[in-house]
């Protein structure tokens, strides 16, 4: 057998599937791109309805959270974000800095908000009072360029952290963020992987988050890709709005930096 041929003969028969599978999800993306006919735009309506609503023991809104450019201003604010906030001493993302405004201002109690992070795409659940409210809070920098504060020590430090974090190796896979996304060309299965050190890729991929997963039927933010990407490496659950998964996040937007933001956006 001549092996060279075999080997050439299957390396086409692999990536020819692999080419029409990616042309398939481009023209579906494509045919979806204007936001009126994406879902995800529902659900960011009714995040804004949920934001101006009443609600916890205290029964006042959110409209007087701070997301950094003042009380009520959301317009540009999640495009300044992870940033530093002297109220909690903490850098905080679009989704911690929720938390903390649900406890603080509303009444909620943390563990009870918690319980419920993300819809269960299994059993077709709509997107959670969180999850809808993050993606309305973004959508209010739709259009503006990704420029988070770098200014306070530790927005440097989060940072720093967030790619120390992106390359460390643990878990009992011995993976690291960086063994799927920090070289060009990279796949899992049919799934091109982002690198996080080729603008062009992380850029367009940060400017689409939060994006409605087409495959989950839901509105996804980075908190929860967090959380799945340590769960696909078989690691414990990462906290919803910890300082490490807000370091990554800071990171990827730092990497970003400069990108216009483009929301919602559509993903497999």
């Amino acid at each position: 057998m001549n092996w060279k041929l075999y080997s050439l003969a299957t390396a086409l028969a692999v990536a020819a599937p692999l080419a029409w599978g990616e042309a398939s999800v481009a023209e579906y993306r494509a045919a979806l791109a204007d936001k009126d006919g994406n879902p995800g735009s529902l659900i960011i309506e009714k995040g804004g309805e949920l934001f101006k609503s009443p609600r916890g023991p205290k029964n006042v809104s959110l409209e007087k959270c701070d997301f950094g450019l003042g009380a009520g201003k959301l317009k540009g604010a999640a495009a300044q974000m992870p940033r530093y906030f002297k109220d909690t001493d903490r850098v905080q993302d679009v989704e911690s800095r929720l938390v903390t405004c649900m406890v603080t201002l509303q009444g909620f109690d943390e563990k009870e908000i918690k319980a419920k992070l993300y819809a269960d795409h299994r059993i077709n659940e709509d997107n959670t009072p969180l999850e809808a409210m993050a993606a309305y809070v973004y959508a209010q920098s739709d259009g503006m360029p990704i420029n988070p504060p770098m200014k306070h020590p530790k927005e440097k430090e989060a940072v720093k952290l967030g790619e120390a974090l992106f390359w460390n190796r643990y878990g009992p896979m011995d993976f690291s963020c960086a063994t799927c996304h920090s070289e060009d060309n990279k796949r899992v299965r049919l799934q091109a992987l982002v690198n996080h050190y080729n603008k062009k890729d992380i850029s367009a991929t940060v400017s689409a988050w939060p994006t409605y997963r087409v495959s989950h039927g839901a509105i996804r933010n980075m908190q929860h890709r967090m959380w799945d990407c340590h769960w696909q490496m078989r690691l414990p659950d990462i906290d919803y709005g910890s300082p490490a998964a807000v370091a990554i996040i800071a990171f990827q937007a730092n990497q970003a930096r400069g990108e216009k933001f483009n929301l919602p956006g559509m993903k497999r």
